[in-house]
């Protein structure tokens, strides 16, 4: 599975903002230039996080962005499904739709596979990924050897 843009560039925004200081407001264009991205982009991307309350965006002197406290606790896994939207990982209804559709299985796998990734990422918080790298990494790859098992 392959995140779109938008949702690469909204998760480099949240990383960015979780890196700095709660009591300093970072400008757009300051968040545009550390992700390598065009401000446009940014500001788009920060008009969707305002909206799921994870980003505080206020405009003119003092303004600029930071993360609420929700952002900083929120699941990754539910900020990508959020970004993704529910749509299916291939195109099967897709104008023309897929031929295949009516006896093939393999949407169906797609989307306990595309569930099973979101799942990874539920357990990790935001807050997760720029404290505690090494104790999630530890945790994911535990997770992974037991399921293995």
């Amino acid at each position: 599975m392959r995140l779109t843009k938008f949702t690469d560039l909204s998760l480099r925004i949240v990383l960015r903002l979780a890196q700095g200081d709660d009591n300093r407001r970072i400008t757009a264009r300051e968040v545009a230039v550390a992700v390598g991205a065009p401000h446009t982009h940014v500001a788009k991307a920060v008009s969707k996080l305002q909206h799921l309350e994870v980003v505080d965006a206020r405009r003119g002197r003092g303004g600029g962005l930071t993360l609420t406290p929700l952002g900083r606790q929120a699941s990754v896994g539910w900020i990508v499904r959020e970004l993704e939207g529910s749509g299916d990982v291939v195109g099967c209804v897709d104008d023309p739709p897929c031929p295949l559709l009516r006896g093939c299985a393999l949407r169906a796998a797609l989307r306990v596979a595309q569930e099973a990734f979101y799942a990874s990422l539920d357990p990790l918080t935001v807050r997760d990924l720029v404290t505690g790298r090494e104790t999630w990494l530890g945790q994911l790859q535990e997770r992974s050897y037991s399921d293995a098992g």
